[in-house]
């Protein structure tokens, strides 16, 4: 433990409290010395507590610590870091908007020293979080064989296998002796050694590879193409993330080679890219099912998260005055049984709401992890609608019982015929329920056959129309019966 760190009765946390993590009392604690630092009364000793900090904690907790400090402050703290090292690392452990209020303080030789230290994987990314401007300028300085490099990268989709490669990895040719191997990767400390060591031909075709623990294990006097093992699984620079992500998962690959058309090898995707890569997917479904395009693993102005998420509420307002209307409708042309009826509205659209959220989350799940295939589709669907009609069958005849009841033993009255009443709001859960479950499990199936991202299904879109067709099934089963059997 540093000198300057937090000690552990500080950092421990009950057991299962999320809000109360060993990191996050890591990132207060931290956050609170960096504002009593920055409140001194004087700029020298501002700067001199900020280098204490800075020396005393790692570069990855002041990442995440700065993204409550104003703008300004966070460059402050990361001009402080002792090393270039420990800025790099800063820079690529903290959020988008603490990197886009660094690089508006810095000069372009201090942007083009870090591009040129880091790999075009990760500088790609550095270089959309500069303005245009800075843009232009670093990249006429920077050394043209790199700045194609990261061209080339940029022209790649960002949810692409091209964009999530590391172009730094080991590759040998197949007359490679395990010494020599051992020998190159033990020169170049800066190149991180994955599980797999890759064969390659003269043309640089990927041939296979060695498990690095081979390196370990056998004489160094063995060649690579004695232990070398063939590459079942490849993608190219153009694959989609979720591809990726599908195979690494199901294969449990530790690292996957990208290569051309022609076979060869253009980089490798390693286990922990694709963790970062799955929470960003998470990420990302979490926003669309919330009904919000904002980035909700980053911090952001009230104001940028306000217009994120209002065009997904106009939806839900508008699908409200539909509700509206539509009770209107019913109450003015039905009498006193649907008037009461009108009462469990909040009961019906709680029900039809929960499962329909239900049906499309477990199959929007299913979608992500690849667990729903073309031949399992229907069976998929099928059993969400039978659980369907089994909650509304369920639940409805357990509400109308208790509707009954309630009246027949003076507990609370709700006027009218108790048992016409109980009747309607079973029936009425019961299409509701089946009709909910019906479009939960259809919007994902839509959506995903459409492009967009099948998450849509359990935001405020779907959930507006569920409202909508939900009131209406309950009142026309209400209408029915009050018309036809209720005589």
């Amino acid at each position: 433990m540093e000198e300057n760190d937090p000690p552990e009765e500080e950092l421990s946390s009950p057991a299962g409290n999320l809000m109360e993590s060993r990191t996050s009392r890591l990132d207060d604690l931290l956050n609170d010395k960096l504002e009593e630092a920055l409140e001194k009364p004087t700029l020298e000793e501002q700067l001199h507590h900020l280098a204490q900090i800075a020396s005393a904690h790692s570069a990855v907790d002041l990442a995440h610590a700065v993204a409550r400090l104003p703008p300004a402050s966070r460059s402050i703290v990361f001009q402080h870091l002792p090393t270039l090292a420990d800025r790099l690392i800063f820079l690529i452990n903290t959020d988008k908007a603490t990197r886009v209020a660094i690089f508006r303080h810095l000069s372009d030789a201090e942007l083009l020293a870090i591009l040129d230290t880091i790999a075009p994987d990760e500088g790609v990314w550095f270089l959309e979080d500069m303005s245009d401007r800075q843009y232009r300028r670093v990249m006429a300085l920077l050394d043209p064989e790199k700045a194609q490099e990261l061209q080339a990268l940029e022209r790649l989709d960002r949810h692409s296998a091209g964009r999530l490669m590391t172009q730094e990895f080991f590759a040998f040719r197949m007359n490679t002796t395990i010494g020599e191997a051992v020998s190159y990767i033990r020169d170049h400390p800066g190149v991180e050694l994955t599980r797999r060591i890759f064969v390659v031909s003269d043309d640089d075709a990927l041939l296979g590879y060695v498990p690095a623990r081979h390196l370990l294990v056998n004489p160094h006097t063995v060649l690579l193409r004695q232990v070398i093992r063939p590459v079942l699984h490849t993608v190219t620079p153009d694959a989609a993330r979720d591809e990726v992500v599908d195979l690494v998962e199901r294969y449990k690959i530790p690292a996957l080679p990208v290569v051309d058309s022609d076979n060869r090898l253009l980089g490798v995707i390693t286990y922990e890219d694709i963790v970062e890569v799955m929470e960003d997917i998470a990420d990302e479904a979490l926003a669309m099912m919330a009904g919000t395009v904002e980035d909700v693993s980053e911090p952001s102005p009230i104001w940028t998260r306000f217009i994120a998420r209002a065009p997904w509420l106009i939806m839900t307002a508008f699908g409200g005055m539909v509700s509206a209307s539509i009770m209107s409708f019913f109450q003015a042309v039905e009498g006193q049984v649907l008037a009461l009826a009108i009462f469990f509205i909040p009961l019906v659209l709680g029900m039809s709401g929960n499962v329909g959220i239900q049906c499309s989350t477990v199959l929007v799940r299913s979608m992500a992890t690849g667990g729903l295939s073309a031949g399992t589709k229907m069976q998929a669907v099928w059993r969400e609608l039978v659980l369907g009609l089994l909650t509304g069958i369920v639940f409805g005849a357990l509400c109308g019982t208790i509707i009954y009841s309630l009246d027949a033993f003076d507990i609370q009255h709700f006027g009218g015929d108790s048992l016409q009443v109980g009747t309607i709001v079973a029936l009425g859960i019961l299409g509701a329920s089946l009709l909910s479950s019906l479009l939960g499990v259809t919007s994902p199936l839509l959506f995903a056959r459409l492009g967009v991202d099948p998450a849509v299904a359990s935001g405020p879109l779907v959930t507006a129309c569920n409202d909508i067709l939900s009131m209406t099934m309950f009142f026309l089963i209400a209408q029915t019966l009050s018309r036809f059997v209720f005589q």
